[in-house]
């Protein structure tokens, strides 16, 4: 190693491959792409062998580049694991805290508590990724994820927020025109909102005995947002079946009806909402944040 700054370059490096390109790594380092290259460059030099095979569409590794990365990312995440397990001594909530959770839990829920912690710790900085893909804390070197439903057995440390109930809503016009469906079956006469993309995500098979499209369900609205569906529910578009925490607050409020078929069966298996992390030990700013947060869901959830 004849680089003093090898470790340095070496990092960044391993930004420029889970980034894909340089002019993505540099964003995330908030330097010019420019820089990033010179870096790459250095350390190619320094090693005396090409570690990526650079074109106008994307960059490819060569075998030694792909050994280095593989080797590099685990030194440098162990790294940064023990960096902030001894930093979570000190006590001080600062740095940044990078977070992945649903877009709409994260606009309702997630960014008030942030908007509160940043007022009482100026030097706590935030990256929120809103998201429906299953975030994975360790490979994307997240301090907390939000996931809901079932956990699979892993190495992750979870707490538990909140339980995670479905339920059947409809505006009071909707259902002053249609009707109020008192079975499954009715339901399937019935006009249903449902998620757009990937199959049955909403879970309708729990409550049809099949996904809409083969409980030859009459599905006049899809959506990929939540809060897109809890909107077409409020406007009287048809019935909908949501998570609490998505329309709950309408509820609440008389906005919408909770339909309880069947004693919500499908609600029975104890599935939850749950903040994961990585480290064993949680650092000051994490832990300030999921108490922030239980304390702002509440017991019960403020949308119940």
């Amino acid at each position: 190693m004849k680089d003093p700054r090898f470790a340095e370059h070496l990092a960044v490096y391993v930004d420029v491959v889970r980034a894909g390109s340089f002019s993505a790594a540099s964003r995330r380092r908030a330097v010019t792409p420019s820089a990033v290259v010179r870096q790459i460059d250095a350390l190619e030099q320094d090693l005396g062998v090409p570690l990526l095979v650079r074109s106008t569409r994307a960059l490819s590794l060569t075998d030694a580049g792909r050994h280095l990365f593989e080797r590099a990312q685990r030194l440098l995440d162990d790294l940064a694991d023990t960096h902030a397990e001894v930093a979570a001594f000190d006590g001080a909530v600062s740095g940044t805290l990078r977070i992945a959770c649903f877009p709409t839990f994260g606009k309702r829920y997630v960014i008030p508590v942030l908007a509160s912690l940043s007022q009482q710790y100026p030097d706590l900085h935030v990256e929120l990724d809103l998201t429906e893909r299953l975030a994975d804390p360790v490979a994307e070197r997240l301090d907390l994820v939000v996931r809901m439903g079932e956990l699979s057995d892993s190495t992750l440390i979870a707490t538990k927020l909140a339980p995670h109930d479905r339920i059947l809503v409809a505006s009071p016009a909707y259902l002053e025109q249609h009707g109020v469906p008192e079975t499954e079956a009715a339901l399937r006469n019935h006009r249903l909102l449902d998620k757009l993309h990937g199959n049955d995500l909403l879970g309708w098979s729990a409550v049809l005995g099949a996904p809409t499209g083969e409980a030859c369900a009459h599905v006049v609205f899809r959506s990929d947002d939540f809060e897109a569906l809890n909107g077409a529910a409020l406007a009287g578009m048809g019935v909908a079946f949501l998570p609490g925490w998505v329309a709950g607050p309408s509820v609440k409020t008389g906005d919408l009806v909770r339909l309880s078929l069947s004693g919500e069966r499908w609600n029975e298996a104890a599935t939850g909402i749950y903040l994961l992390r990585a480290l064993q030990v949680p650092s000051a700013k994490v832990k300030v944040f999921a108490l922030a947060l239980r304390e702002h869901i509440g017991t019960p959830p403020c949308w119940s």
